[in-house]
């Protein structure tokens, strides 16, 4: 599957208020579900001493399913596609790398 097939049929599973209009409910689930998984990783780090064991990677996993879920629903309602996004950011980093420019902070490095 790539992103565009992704991004088609995880649309036909949204049902949020206004979809097509409504592009906060994504990313307030975008940023509760990044937040879940940040809860996973300090957990594997109070509990099991930061080894990620199965149990601890299964939950991870479906935690990041739903973090990419709430990306492309926020990129479909912005009519953004997963693809587009995914080449860019690899041209962007790839420049970076080519300049020498991969550490440090800002945009447009």
């Amino acid at each position: 599957m790539d992103f565009e097939e992704y991004q088609k049929e995880s649309k036909k599973t949204a049902m949020y208020p206004d979809i097509g209009k409504n592009f906060v409910y994504p990313t307030l689930g975008l940023a509760g579900e990044s937040g879940e998984v940040a809860d996973k990783i300090k957990k594997v780090i109070r509990d099991n001493n930061g080894i990620v064991d199965e149990i601890s990677l299964i939950g991870i996993k479906k935690e990041l399913g739903d973090v990419l879920w709430y990306l492309s629903q926020l990129a479909t309602e912005l009519n953004l596609s997963l693809d587009d996004i995914a080449n860019e950011n690899l041209q962007k980093l790839f420049s970076r790398m080519e300049r020498n420019k991969i550490h440090g902070e800002g945009d447009n490095r």
